[in-house]
């Protein structure tokens, strides 16, 4: 998979601007953009938005530090990546927000769960038996992370629509 010198600055900036949308959002715990732009950019770059997805990922551990936090995130948006992908690249103008919503939304909800493997092993020596207490103790914020996806995907078409436009004016440079 090539990638040119102006998808390298794009791609660059997406991960920086996701990060940044991060930590502008930190007084809300669990409340982030992040799937808006995993699901946008996945919509108008495809496999290349592993790119920013990456970028913000290394940017994360670069600044808060590549602890053991830090190694789901390697894998965590993967999934988030992945069902996107395997919508159709053509959805009725009508259905696209909502089933983008909900997307983005069961991303947040199944977050525990996705991180619980990785905290049994780095934590509990590989004791499966307390993950599932481990993803119950998490639920409220797993509904919180959910519902505040559902409800930001609004932002979703908004943005695919900017970076296809972004990507016009770039290209006719």
């Amino acid at each position: 998979m090539k990638i040119t010198i102006k998808e390298m600055a794009i791609f660059s900036m997406l991960g920086a601007l996701m990060y940044a949308s991060k930590i502008i959002m930190e007084f809300m715990p669990n409340v982030h953009l992040l799937g808006v732009f995993i699901v946008a950019m996945t919509v108008v770059y495809r496999v290349k938005a592993l790119y920013p997805i990456y970028v913000f990922i290394f940017l994360t551990g670069t600044m808060n530090g590549f602890a053991t936090w830090w190694i789901p995130y390697l894998y965590i948006w993967l999934p988030l990546w992945g069902a996107t992908m395997l919508l159709p690249k053509k959805l009725p103008k009508y259905w696209a927000p909502l089933i983008y919503m909900i997307v983005c939304a069961l991303h947040g909800f199944l977050y525990g769960t996705l991180y619980a493997p990785a905290q049994i092993l780095l934590f509990f020596n590989g004791d499966f038996s307390k993950m599932i207490p481990w993803i119950i103790q998490g639920l409220y914020w797993d509904g919180v992370h959910g519902v505040s996806n559902f409800i930001l995907g609004v932002l979703i078409v908004p943005l695919i629509k900017v970076l296809r436009l972004s990507d016009k004016i770039v290209g006719q440079q």
